[in-house]
């Protein structure tokens, strides 16, 4: 497991009582469903583990894709995503080890490093690539996340966020949770990415064994965990038989309250806490939140609208060489 290059920083966070957990006015998310990730491939032969994708639309609004690549193998992604658009969504990329080179048609070009993350906004259109390259080691590991923008700024001006490891704070909770924060507020700690349009939240958490992490979400909000590493419980009634399950195969037999390693776990809308438990093993897991859109969703490949009508539009711009609309290559296409 790779390291940030950084220092972490430690400050005391906030965690809710036993008595606060019961109170009614801090009502508990309970799980609607589990699956498990599965092997797939992408770019120009990338293979990687997606946990939801295109079928998932809308259930994890206004988020569209996570996927989560991870291998000692170079040729398992050395191959990359060679240049492509994207059109009216923002994808963030987090690296744990390894790195990814990457350049976009804005003249940004650099190298994702561990601990860091790329927060990229295509809004009107751009053309970009990612191109992992590991570790001395071999090793790449790291996850993409995609979502949607609102219609009202779907075309705004593409921007691009490099977040290096040193910039992302660590907070550890009175409970020995370590929260690494890059979007959000945990206690009084907020991380370094802010005025995202769908005010989401992304926190990557270590969890020791035999411990409790508490956390407020805001009501109404799509919230999400992915176990990374581990093994935990992300509900305290702990009933495998209250949630909605996607089991290995049509002869498992085998449900269990424990979430592990690739699997995520899609929270119900109610509530306004997330209670996260481990027993005999450690678990380090992504909690990631933001606020729906509720509108339609027209998508293809990279490019996302609201209408087919401006699916096609979009597609044939990028055809006619009239796709970016702003930045460096605006007057070159």
């Amino acid at each position: 497991m790779g390291a940030p290059r950084c220092a972490r920083r430690y400050v005391e966070g906030q965690r809710l009582t036993t008595e606060e957990i019961m109170d009614t006015h801090a009502p508990i998310r309970q799980i609607k469903k589990v699956w498990k990730s599965i092997p797939t491939m992408e770019g120009a032969g990338v293979r990687l583990k997606r946990v939801f994708g295109f079928r998932e639309v809308p259930q994890l609004d206004p988020f569209l894709l996570l996927d989560c690549f991870h291998s000692d193998n170079r040729d398992d992604y050395i191959n990359g995503f060679p240049w492509h658009p994207h059109r009216c969504m923002e994808t963030i990329t987090y690296v744990l080890d390894g790195d990814v080179e990457h350049k976009d048609s804005l003249g940004n070009s650099g190298v994702i490093r561990p601990g860091d993350v790329q927060w990229m906004t295509a809004g009107s259109g751009i053309i970009h690539q990612e191109m992992p390259k590991g570790s001395a080691k071999g090793r790449m590991w790291g996850f993409q996340l995609w979502a949607n923008l609102p219609k009202r700024q779907k075309m705004m001006d593409p921007r691009y966020r490099e977040v290096t490891a040193a910039q992302i704070p660590a907070v550890k909770t009175a409970d020995g949770a370590t929260v690494r924060i890059i979007c959000g507020k945990v206690g009084n700690v907020e991380g370094p990415v802010k005025e995202i349009v769908t005010d989401p939240e992304y926190l990557d958490v270590s969890l020791p064994v035999g411990k409790t992490f508490t956390h407020s979400v805001k009501p109404g909000y799509t919230v999400f965990a992915y176990v990374v590493e581990g093994e935990g419980h992300f509900d305290p009634g702990r009933n495998p038989f209250k949630r909605e399950a996607i089991g290995d195969n049509y002869f498992d037999m085998q449900q269990s309250c424990v979430c592990k390693e690739g699997t995520i776990a899609l929270y119900e809308a109610a509530g306004n806490t997330v209670v996260v438990t481990t027993d005999k093993s450690p678990v380090r897991f992504l909690l990631i939140s933001g606020k729906p859109l509720k509108e339609p969703v027209a998508w293809y490949g990279p490019i996302v609208m609201n209408t087919q009508q401006e699916l096609e539009t979009a597609f044939q711009e990028f055809q006619e060489g009239s796709f970016i609309k702003q930045g460096a290559a605006a007057g070159h296409q």
